[in-house]
């Protein structure tokens, strides 16, 4: 089997491409290297620097995949606010530009969507861009026939994570902190909750996504149970100092995913739990 992944030096992107390469997918990543790392190349996996918005991509023109993993976007929902043309541009063309590589040569497609839809489309251009990407497949299934399938993420953490910068998850910002001796530093007054999902049930979800036919279905790839900030950061200790920041515009107060969907058709089911997690890296990193 030939797999294409888009965002292939991305967090989710790593993750899968070294999962297919242990399965024995013949794989290609297509990235622009915008928010990902070269450091994150698997061996065996051929990579291409590629911006998706650019409608010609050589690599995308070949006539060679099974399957395409559209993992590719501009995450985060404060860049977005503060960046709005670069995000919609992005998320929005570079879905279209590959929908349309997947169309010409029939081959199924698996999008990384968004729990975001569940808090306000017009909140943040992060939450509209992805969701217009879920449109697009239900349009392109409807129309062309094509196998389409979107996977809702929630707050996805795990190995190759990214720890500073923009497009830092809170789990990763919190590993990086604590590393270092600095405090943890909480948004808001941290009682927002939100439904931690590891990154290897996020890449199983994806891989049985691809296993059959679909026609925009949707899938939420969550662990369906919910913990605030202010519960994560006691997991490294309730005593570890922390310090508040103030409220980000777009923020919302919960995310919970419900996964019965996924494991009624895919047989999915999320097997780590966040708490577990943390435990298992403070032994590791103490």
């Amino acid at each position: 089997m030939k797999a294409l992944v888009t965002g292939g030096v991305g967090f989710v992107g790593t993750n899968l491409i070294k999962r297919l390469l242990e399965e024995g997918y013949d794989v290609v990543s297509i990235d622009n290297y915008s928010s990902g790392f070269k450091e994150n190349h698997q061996e065996g996996c051929r990579y291409w620097d590629h911006d998706l918005t650019d409608s010609y991509c050589a690599v995308l023109e070949r006539n060679e995949y099974d399957i395409i993993f559209h993992m590719a976007a501009l995450a985060r929902i404060q860049p977005s606010i503060k960046n709005p043309h670069k995000t919609i541009l992005n998320n929005f063309v570079s879905a279209l530009n590959v929908l349309e590589t997947a169309r010409k040569n029939n081959v199924r497609f698996v999008y990384a969507g968004s729990s975001s839809f569940h808090h306000g489309l017009y909140e943040s251009p992060y939450a509209w861009s992805k969701h217009s990407g879920e449109q697009l497949c239900k349009l392109y299934s409807n129309i062309y026939d094509l196998s389409t399938v979107v996977c809702r993420f929630y707050n996805v953490y795990g190995s190759y994570q990214v720890e500073e910068g923009t497009w830092a998850t809170v789990i990763g910002k919190f590993e990086n902190q604590f590393r270092n001796n600095k405090p943890l530093t909480v948004v808001g007054d941290g009682e927002q909750r939100r439904d931690f999902t590891h990154i290897d049930d996020i890449v199983d979800g994806l891989i049985k996504c691809s296993e059959q036919p679909f026609r925009g279905e949707i899938f939420e790839l969550g662990r369906g149970k919910n913990y605030s900030i202010n519960e994560i950061a006691d997991m490294f200790g309730k005593d570890y100092p922390r310090i508040n920041l103030p409220a980000q515009p777009g923020e919302y107060d919960r995310t919970l995913a419900d996964y019965s969907l996924a494991q009624d058709v895919l047989g999915w089911k999320p097997t780590v739990d966040i708490k577990d997690y943390i435990k298992e890296w403070l032994n590791e990193n103490n």
